[in-house]
């Protein structure tokens, strides 16, 4: 197996020291020019790439993202999470990724161990109750997911365009008794906006809602499932996947799969168990490309901070 070749190989090939070897790979404008390119030219033949550590050394970058999400158990999350580690190993990048579990404690706990480590930047899964002021010195090298912020980074899901892409296919299907299964409005995005895009449906429609609203659980879908079901109803949206397999779950055994369910979020598992269901796709994956490309232009091109809305995929 042929030998890597190291800074120190280049220079003496080169016939220079290796500091030089560094300036010219550092680009570097006092390097004479025929020592520029007698360097390159050797660099060029052996396809010389420097280590990780060596570009880190020279850029005082240690070439590192941080990850926080809120739930390892998150579908939605790990989406995103698949998006965003795509684009950092692309751009030579390592990532820590670490869990929130909803508790501003240890969001500043992740945060304060990410600053101790270096990170180049930080990709956070925001949440009610931050303290954002504590992490108004992180603006530069921070994106917060799923939350905006005014002053910081931000990508955000369309959740009012998502429920109205849903109930809009809907009623292009002739299907106009839908209820809606929800999550409680304290929950900014997956409840509060949500919940309130299909009430303004309705209300721009001229339909009475039929809406509950409950956590993010299974057993939370099924129940709502039985809360609302009327002999009219002909479909459920519901706020997340989750809730829609808990609310297939409790139609199927009542016998009513006339009923059409949809969910938010494209979890194979929804369509695949139950046979008269949809599921939109949000986007999450290419969300999570999203947040990592407008971090690193914050870190490597030092762009300002700026708020994204990731578009939802057409059903």
């Amino acid at each position: 197996m042929e030998k890597k070749l190291t800074i120190l190989d280049i220079a003496r090939l080169s016939g220079v020291g290796k500091s030089t070897v560094s300036r010219v790979l550092n680009q570097d404008p006092k390097v004479n020019a025929q020592t520029r390119a007698r360097v390159e030219s050797v660099i060029a033949q052996h396809g010389f790439v420097p280590s990780k550590s060596a570009r880190a050394m020279r850029s005082q970058s240690q070439q590192v993202v941080g990850i926080v999400v809120s739930r390892l158990d998150s579908s939605s999350e790990n989406q995103a999470v698949r998006g965003m580690l795509e684009t950092l190993y692309q751009r030579g990048y390592d990532a820590v990724l670490m869990e929130s579990k909803f508790s501003p404690a240890k969001v500043s706990e992740h945060l304060a161990v990410l600053e101790r480590r270096g990170v180049d930047g930080i990709i956070l899964f925001a949440f009610n109750d931050l303290d954002y002021a504590a992490m108004a010195p992180l603006r530069e090298k921070l994106v917060l997911m799923a939350r905006e912020r005014p002053g910081f980074s931000s990508v955000c899901f369309d959740d009012d365009g998502a429920v109205r892409a849903v109930l809009a296919h809907l009623g292009e299907r002739g299907l106009t008794e839908v209820a809606y299964l929800g999550v409680e409005r304290s929950d900014l995005t997956t409840g509060l906006r949500r919940h309130q895009a299909y009430l303004d449906y309705c209300r721009e429609q001229g339909r009475t809602p039929r809406s509950a609203l409950g956590d993010l659980g299974l057993q939370s879908g099924y129940r709502l499932a039985a809360e609302l079901l009327t002999p009219t109803t002909q479909a459920m949206v519901c706020a997340s996947d989750t809730l829609a397999i808990g609310a297939a779950k409790y139609l199927q055994e009542q016998g009513r799969t006339d009923i059409l369910v949809s969910g938010l979020g494209s979890n194979p598992m929804l369509t695949f168990l139950f046979a008269n269901t949809l599921s939109l796709d949000f986007g999450y994956k290419d969300a999570g490309i999203l947040a990592a490309r407008q971090l690193l232009d914050q870190i490597e091109e030092g762009q300002p901070p700026r708020a994204t809305i990731a578009p939802c995929q057409p059903l």
